[in-house]
């Protein structure tokens, strides 16, 4: 159960229970915390984290687009993460890291540039009734709201704030009976889902809208690499919505769930899915993620 969990804070490790913020931070009023969700995995060897050094790499980025400050070195991150999955004596599950001001301010400017550092594990078979358990394919829709403009908000960084953008498409594609949503950017193209990469299969290559106005996701950039040295062409460009319904496969990802097929894009049915390129980096994500693949051995991070 959550209230079981161990929390790392600031330095220390508490009660799930203890790991509070007064309702007049400055974070909780103005979303100003920054994020990382990351998956860890059971293997022959023991438990890993997927990419924990690109995490905390992507999470000093998302400091820095925000003149924001954090008072752990990587180093010092990583021996946290580690410590959090230990005490919580889990072996697969996710970590979310958050960073935040704790300070009560109604000033729209933090009341500091240092940020206050919390790390949870969640199993979520065992604390969350099965949420986020993986699912074998999804339906999706075009979403009516557009992808946040890179001219507006730092959307590189994984702010608390953006996510707005997201929550709203996922709850308009659940209104008019979908499960997930595919947003356009604002000249147009195919971004990305509310929290997932957008991947389409056309004559066998893997194509995704170009890195700019999406976020950099590591779950994205990870597929990409792992397809390219099994041999399959991928494509990274600015990508019309009509190639949603040419596309032989389509599918999204991201940390919690590495490949998860649509079966249904709009009024459009995809047969037999999962198709042949996403049953197969499906299956690929998984043994890499479990250890199965020598290939990809330093993208697992050790407890």
């Amino acid at each position: 159960m959550l209230s079981d969990r161990i929390v790392y804070l600031d330095g220390d490790f508490v009660a799930w229970n203890k790991a509070t913020v007064h309702i007049m931070s400055h974070s909780f009023g103005r979303g100003s915390a920054i994020f990382e969700v990351i998956s860890f995995h059971d293997t022959d060897a023991g438990p890993v984290v997927f990419r924990l050094r690109e995490h905390i790499q992507r999470l000093f980025k998302s400091a820095g687009l925000l003149d924001m400050e954090l008072s752990l070195s990587h180093d010092d991150f990583y021996n946290a993460v580690v410590g959090t999955i230990a005490r919580n004596q889990l072996r697969q599950g996710f970590i979310k890291i958050i960073c935040y001001y704790p300070q009560i301010s109604v000033d729209i400017k933090p009341p500091h540039k240092q940020l206050s550092v919390s790390i949870f594990t969640i199993d979520p078979a065992k604390d969350l009734g099965g949420e986020l358990s993986a699912v074998p394919s999804t339906t999706a829709c075009i979403s009516n709201w557009r992808k946040l403009d890179p001219q507006t908000v730092p959307i590189r960084a994984k702010a608390a704030a953006n996510y707005l953008n997201g929550m709203v498409a996922r709850l308009d594609a659940e209104k008019r009976g979908f499960e997930h949503a595919i947003m356009l950017d604002t000249q147009g193209f195919i971004a990305e889902g509310g929290t997932e990469s957008v991947f389409l299969v056309k004559n066998g290559q893997i194509m995704t809208p170009s890195l700019g106005t999406v976020l950099e996701s590591i779950t994205r950039k990870s597929l990409l690499q792992a397809a390219q040295v099994e041999g399959i062409h991928t494509v990274e460009d600015r990508l019309r919505p009509e190639l949603i319904y040419e596309a032989e496969e389509v599918f999204f990802a991201s940390s919690p769930f590495k490949v998860l097929p649509a079966r249904q894009v709009e009024d459009r049915t995809l047969e037999n899915v999962p198709g042949p390129v996403t049953q197969k980096m499906s299956a690929l994500m998984e043994n890499i993620a479990t250890g199965k693949d020598d290939r990809f051995e330093e993208w697992l991070y050790p407890v």
